[in-house]
């Protein structure tokens, strides 16, 4: 029988192999590698997503002095997979005025597009499917995609609340991915390259860049929240007026994979803050480079969740205010400061 310990040692041996095997140059050991990376990968999602929403819910029920999950498995950890069992088994349907296969179509695209950006992620300085050397830009392009199917998904609904919250998410979303922009060049003007695994390889030579630039981190976590629609930024689902916004009126099945789709945005945005601002998967030698990141995407992600459990939800003129007048200068200001000190 496998023991506890047994089973981490398995999972790190198997992936320092994955990372030889995806630089081997024999092209059909290379091509069985990658098959076998976005397999972990997806597996990693899934476990990361789950433990995400079990660790919601107790620390929301912690802040607001309730329970939470405690009757299916030790401490609830098996209330996300009954809720999932009771989802997954109510009727699927479409509202009569919807177009059908787009209004599905696209938030299994939303959640394609978040597993691809993972995929390109590099977990490690070996484990990597493509150490692009522009990969920040390609990060960036996909997301702004984004409230473009949001858009999109809103008017397919064929319900006025949904494309009025379409229509409020994408003005949203555009305000703040301005300021992710003008940070990521900052990002790169200190590292001297848009790719990731030399991004890392800079923090680990320097100090992390969260020292570097404490303005920049900050104004890239704020905007980031408002890119993933995380509370406060979640006016989506503004219930007091727009119900469930463009998630309205999904049947369940869809809902749950809505569900998925928050969590594993949660889990990449954690990453891209990991390995832009906390030195990615440096670390004291002890311990596999992949632990280090994940355990600081962990600690990142514990942040948004303490963060939807005390803060409130804002105005849409007060969400627009802060994205133009407050982290639009605040990232100029990052950048100028940046080339000025560490540049020039």
């Amino acid at each position: 029988m496998l023991t506890g310990s047994l089973l981490p040692g398995m999972f790190f041996g198997i992936v320092y192999s994955l990372g030889s095997w995806l630089n081997s140059g024999n092209m059909w050991v290379s091509l069985l590698a990658v098959i076998v990376y976005a397999v972990l990968v997806v597996v990693l999602i899934t476990v990361f997503d789950y433990m995400f929403g079990w660790a919601e819910r107790k620390i929301m029920a912690k802040a607001q002095s309730r329970h939470g999950p405690t009757k299916v498995g030790k401490y609830g950890i098996l209330q996300n997979l009954a809720d999932l069992i009771k989802l997954i088994a109510k009727s699927n349907y479409a509202p009569r005025n919807a177009k059908k296969f787009i209004f599905s179509f696209t938030i299994v695209l939303m959640l394609a597009i978040s597993i691809f950006i993972i995929l390109l992620l590099p977990f490690s300085q070996s484990l990597t499917v493509a150490n692009l050397g522009f990969g920040l830009l390609v990060i960036f392009v996909a997301l702004a995609f984004m409230p473009i199917i949001i858009f999109i998904n809103g008017f397919a609904s064929g319900n006025k609340f949904a494309a009025i919250s379409a229509e409020r998410s994408v003005v949203m979303l555009v305000s703040y991915e301005i300021p992710l922009l003008i940070i990521i060049a900052s990002v790169a003007m200190l590292s001297g390259s848009y790719n990731l695994v030399e991004i890392i390889a800079a923090q680990a030579a320097t100090h992390w860049y969260v020292l570097l630039m404490p303005i920049g981190f900050a104004t890239f976590f704020i905007a980031m929240l408002a890119e993933f629609e995380r509370p406060p930024f979640d006016i989506r689902e503004a219930d007091s007026e727009l119900i469930a916004g463009w998630l309205t009126d999904v049947s369940a099945p869809y809902f749950s994979l809505a569900l998925f789709i928050d969590y594993t945005r949660m889990f990449l945005g954690s990453l891209v803050i990991t390995m832009l601002f906390l030195g990615g998967w440096s670390g004291p030698g002890l311990l596999p480079p992949i632990f280090w990141l994940l355990a600081k995407s962990v600690a990142i992600a514990l942040v948004i969740i303490v963060i939807r459990a005390t803060m409130v939800r804002m105005r849409l003129d007060r969400l627009l205010r802060i994205g133009w007048m407050a982290l639009l200068p605040l990232a100029l200001v990052n950048l100028i400061l940046t080339f000025i000190i560490f540049v020039k």
